[in-house]
């Protein structure tokens, strides 16, 4: 029964997600903003709210592992498998913004973080915590995020009003607002189903909560992302693709790790310092091949999916 129900919880999630870009983005296009904003804000924002709903359950509940662990392990998953399979469909071109700003900021919030549960080797304190005050540090850098996207928002707006024959979306509001809501219903509540019965999977088969919230959770919740980038692969849309996956890496760490932590300090356990570095590879690994030639081929997809397979391989042993 309990995995009957956690089939449900992710079934929710990824159906409530669906519903919630499909209203937003549709709400989005009517205000006339490019694809790349739209990738990094609204389809980056709704397929992470799984990863949202999720940690702040488990933060909530004093959950740090799940809490913590789902975010690392989404991102990881993000960048390498969702990101590599997205380039092996169509690949995937990079814009020059991309590689100055987006990816560098991805880049600073994976270090950023590792800097802030290093309270052990760099304090001399007797365990790593996410504080609250570190909480809201995290969220002040997303703060930051935002007022960048917002002006880049403004300047791509004056940008497409200049095209009198760009194509004017007139969508139904009332049903993209139902889209939106209940899409927002179901990942919050699926949600919480998927932290309850996971945990209770994990201790029935002696498994950490840090595996399973970076195997488990992290690509249950991040399927959103990886149905979302590789649909817009095949459209051929790469600027929401690529925009989806570093959106997404940006607004789980500085917003949803930035908010758990402001709800309940979280505790970290020892074992996700390698993740944590594994994390910061792949990211700097991402803005050495987008700054190669400003695109990601189908043969840097198959080594991005590649190194997934080997660490799942290796944090299962691990554990």
């Amino acid at each position: 029964m309990t995995y009957l129900i956690l089939l449900i919880g992710f079934a929710l999630l990824i159906k409530g997600a669906d519903y919630f870009v499909e209203g937003a983005s549709k709400i989005a296009q009517t205000l006339r903003v490019s694809p790349m904003l739209i990738g990094l804000t609204i389809v980056a924002f709704g397929t992470s709210a799984p990863e949202a709903s999720v940690s702040f359950i488990a933060a909530l509940e004093g959950n740090s592992d799940v809490a913590i662990g789902n975010v690392v392990g989404s991102n990881v998953f993000n960048v390498t498998f969702i990101l590599g399979l997205t380039a092996i469909v169509f690949p995937l071109t990079v814009q020059s913004d991309t590689i100055r700003k987006e990816i560098p900021f991805a880049l600073l919030g994976a270090i950023s973080l590792l800097l802030l549960i290093s309270d052990m080797q760099l304090q001399g304190s007797e365990i790593n915590l996410i504080t609250r005050t570190e909480g809201l540090i995290l969220l002040l850098f997303f703060a930051v995020f935002l007022y960048y996207v917002f002006e880049m928002a403004r300047n791509n707006r004056a940008q497409l009003e200049e095209n009198p024959n760009e194509p004017v979306v007139n969508p139904s509001w009332t049903k993209n607002l139902i889209y939106t809501i209940g899409g927002l219903v179901g990942i919050v509540f699926g949600g919480s189903l998927v932290v309850e019965n996971s945990i209770e999977i994990a201790l029935s088969l002696g498994m950490s909560e840090t595996l399973v919230g970076l195997t488990i959770v992290a690509v249950g919740t991040s399927l959103p992302e990886l149905v979302t980038s590789i649909t817009a692969a095949l459209k051929k849309q790469t600027e929401i693709a690529l925009g989806n996956i570093v959106g997404s890496n940006i607004f789980n760490i500085f917003f949803i790790l930035g908010a758990s932590a402001a709800i309940h300090p979280l505790a970290v356990d020892s074992k996700i310092f390698l993740d944590m570095w594994l994390m910061i590879f792949v990211t700097f690994l991402l803005l050495i091949l987008s700054r190669t030639h400003y695109k990601i081929s189908k043969i840097e997809g198959v080594l991005l999916a590649i190194i997934y397979i080997i660490y799942l391989v290796f944090i299962i042993f691990r554990n």
